[in-house]
């Protein structure tokens, strides 16, 4: 199956390769697109389970969902999962 997430904190290529790089890890997960300019994660995924790892995954970095709120504590994490992807490219 395929979904695509709207996600806040979604800045730039740094953000995007840490995405890329932390939702590949995950199992059943393939085909990762991130959209900058409109702040999408398009994945593939076998079942529903897996759609929701990848929710708790993007929170965890400080990218959460546009239903989720955006805490300080999450804009800080996305600055460093910025950073970090900026790095590593």
């Amino acid at each position: 199956m395929k979904t695509t997430i709207i996600v806040q904190n979604l800045k730039c290529g740094g953000c995007a390769h840490t995405i890329t790089t932390k939702l590949s890890e995950i199992e059943n997960i393939n085909d990762i697109n991130v959209d900058v300019e409109d702040s999408k994660v398009t994945f593939n995924h076998i079942n529903e389970a897996d759609a929701l790892l990848v929710r708790d995954k993007l929170k965890t970095l400080g990218y959460p969902t546009i239903e989720d709120a955006n805490s300080l504590t999450s804009k800080a994490k996305s600055f460093v999962s910025c950073a970090t992807g900026k790095l590593s490219k």
